[in-house]
């Protein structure tokens, strides 16, 4: 694979000495699954290369390969280094060569006692609480950080927390989250505790001093934008492109089916059924919802899947870069609608992907859909999450408006 991104055989030859040289077709390989282009590939094939030579002038093999010598390496200061793509190239060449049973495999790191406790909350959160894992992941980096501001490296005896303590984290929080990211804190916290308690690890039940921060369901009104203005985003995604063409597809299907960004990007190629024209979404709390899928949106569905890049990943949406797999999180979606908004010329209060899950529930509701049918299309647990769009709907809000006293009738 070699030939991919070098033309003369004498390049051949010279990267195939030294220790790692038997092993660089492979590697090379890897690059090419991955959609590695010439330029970048070669890039990587060089930090690769100087690594080799080092490794020869010390006589090492390639069995003696770990993170260690990798560090070695890479703590060098000289001119030449390769300082940008050393680091993943190497991390590259060191899973192809486990994986291969070239070397052995990573050491087990010792586990610190805050490793411990969040082993036993996953544990706890997975088979107890039955949480998924996104939910999970927020759950232990809240913990992580309560117990490794308060200990600060000391030894965590978690019988000596107190309210007080459990306060002042929350009030740090506060100065520097939204609302809706303290409230997450606190039902972690709460989750925590109650954990610990259960478990006898301390005496008394902590979850009831965790305090509330006050955030009233209905005091703000949904932020959406208006329905020319998602046309006029629509419009500035160039579609004769390939990044145009998944913007444009990831857009309408928040646009037209209020999907939530983490749907979006783990949506799979076996969800989309052609012969039924439905979509299977794979929603939050582990719900699988099938959706119909509108005229414009199988379209723009159809012309991106033509021509997406050839990869083994089995998600819709990939990174146009490499390497070429799905996107890792709902920041990749996020800021695609950011850019978006940005080429259209809008520039409203929140820039989110529920911009466009708002707006498709104000204009169903303005087209004269019920609550009910609204929370069925955006896939709605409870009744009273919809209840937050009726204060949108300005004309059925002026009938029930009482007139005001002392005015003209």
């Amino acid at each position: 694979m070699l030939d991919q991104f070098y033309a003369r055989p004498s390049s051949w030859k010279r990267l195939r000495l030294g220790p790692l040289g038997p092993y660089i077709d492979a590697f090379a390989q890897q690059l090419s699954v991955r959609g590695y282009l010439r330029s970048a590939g070669r890039n990587k094939i060089r930090a690769v290369v100087r690594f080799n030579r080092w490794l020869a002038r010390r006589q090492c093999g390639a069995e003696d390969l770990d993170e260690r010598v990798v560090s070695a390496f890479l703590s060098r200061r000289r001119k030449g280094v390769p300082r940008r793509d050393a680091p993943p190239s190497l991390r590259m060449l060191l899973s192809q060569l486990r994986n291969a049973g070239i070397i052995r495999c990573a050491p087990v790191r010792e586990k610190t006692p805050l490793h411990a406790i969040e082993q036993r909350f996953a544990q706890y959160l997975t088979q107890v609480r039955g949480l998924a894992k996104p939910t999970i992941r927020n759950y232990l980096l809240v913990v992580r950080t309560l117990l490794s501001e308060h200990f600060d490296g000391k030894q965590i005896a978690l019988d000596t927390l107190a309210p007080r303590d459990i306060t002042r984290f929350i009030v740090r929080q506060v100065d520097r989250m939204s609302l809706r990211s303290v409230r997450l804190v606190i039902t972690a916290l709460r989750s925590f505790f109650r954990f610990l308690y259960e478990r006898g690890e301390i005496s008394t039940n902590l979850a009831c001093s965790v305090p509330t921060v006050a955030q009233w369901r209905f005091s703000a009104v949904p932020k959406f934008l208006e329905p020319q203005h998602v046309e006029r985003l629509l419009g500035s995604c160039d579609r004769s492109c390939p990044v145009g063409r998944r913007d444009y597809a990831v857009l309408l299907l928040l646009a037209r089916l209020g999907l939530r960004a983490g749907e979006v990007v783990h949506m799979e190629l076996d969800d989309l059924d052609w012969e039924r024209g439905e979509l299977m979404v794979r929603g939050k709390s582990l719900r699988n919802d099938r959706l119909p899928i509108p005229r414009d949106v199988g379209e723009a569905l159809a012309q991106y899947l033509c021509h997406r890049p050839r990869c083994s990943s089995r998600r819709v949406f990939l990174r146009i870069n490499a390497p070429r797999q799905g996107f890792t999180s709902s920041v990749a979606v996020c800021d695609i609608v950011r850019r978006a908004l940005i080429r259209a010329g809008l520039h409203p209060a929140r820039k989110g992907c529920h911009l466009l899950r708002h707006g498709l529930a104000v204009r169903m509701l303005r087209g004269g859909a019920s609550l009910a049918e609204i929370g069925e299309i955006l896939r709605h647990q409870l009744s009273s999450t919809t209840e937050i769009y009726a204060k949108v709907d300005v004309a059925a809000l002026r009938a029930l408006a009482l007139p005001w006293q002392g005015g003209e009738l």
